[in-house]
């Protein structure tokens, strides 16, 4: 409910800015901002990191009749990241947006029978993004203009724990191993608003990772020989500040 409402929250300002932008009258800033082919800046993000979860096919003959479920759930992290932007045509830019993020996702395990316990598995991560988008924007409106993007993005875990010896740790102790490396694709659409010294923008955008971050251990637990894939998947909103 409280991530409906912020959503509806968001579109609400969203919209009622671009109407704002439309109806000004005022004449533009910075009219010709895209003289200049190259452009620099930096953003904020706040993101939302879960996984898509697919389980393998006798998951249950595995872990038994006790376990139930098993879910994925987001946190929330933020980014830090630099805008850099090239001109290819009136309307279309290349970006490049390397950043450092910061997110969490929980594993949660459902356990029911004799005994009902759960046990969360927090993935905790410090990513270094590299996305390269290519952006389509609408013509300006006074000092306001939409856009979509889309494009591919590599990102590097520097907390992964693919390393880590679950032998003979309890269960509670054990770490799901995810893979240090991954790649995906990433779409979205954001409004530009052109102030008098920059331009700020307020970008949505959601990615999905292609590759399986699952690290098979080599002496399976009831926490990874249940799952097959693990995808990841990220929301996230962007405040941009451009020269």
């Amino acid at each position: 409910m409280a991530r409906n409402r912020f959503t509806a929250f968001l579109l609400f300002s969203l919209l009622s800015l671009s109407l704002a932008a439309q109806s000004s009258g005022r004449p533009q800033n910075r009219p010709e901002y895209y003289a200049d082919r190259i452009h620099f800046g930096f953003y904020l993000g706040i993101n939302k990191t879960n996984f898509q979860i697919t389980n393998v096919n006798n998951w249950h003959s595995i872990a038994g009749d006790s376990l139930k479920t098993i879910l994925s759930s987001p946190s929330t992290g933020f980014n830090l990241g630099i805008v850099s932007e090239l001109r290819i045509q009136e309307y279309v830019t290349l970006r490049f947006l390397p950043a450092i993020s910061f997110g969490q996702r929980n594993l949660e395990y459902h356990f029911a029978g004799q005994d009902t316990f759960d046990i969360v598995k927090k993935v905790e991560s410090t990513f270094l993004d590299f996305p390269l988008d290519l952006k389509i924007r609408s013509k300006r409106f006074g000092n306001f203009a939409a856009y979509m993007l889309g494009g591919g993005k590599y990102t590097l875990d520097l907390a992964s724990q693919k390393d880590v010896n679950n032998t003979g740790l309890p269960l509670s102790q054990q770490v799901v191993k995810l893979a240090k490396n991954d790649w995906g694709v990433e779409v979205g659409s954001g409004v530009d608003f052109y102030l008098p010294y920059f331009k700020f923008g307020i970008e949505l955008k959601a990615s999905m990772g292609l590759r399986n971050m699952l690290v098979k251990d080599p002496n399976p637990t009831i926490l990874s020989s249940t799952i097959d894939i693990l995808h990841s998947k990220v929301f996230l909103i962007s405040f941009t500040f451009e020269g």
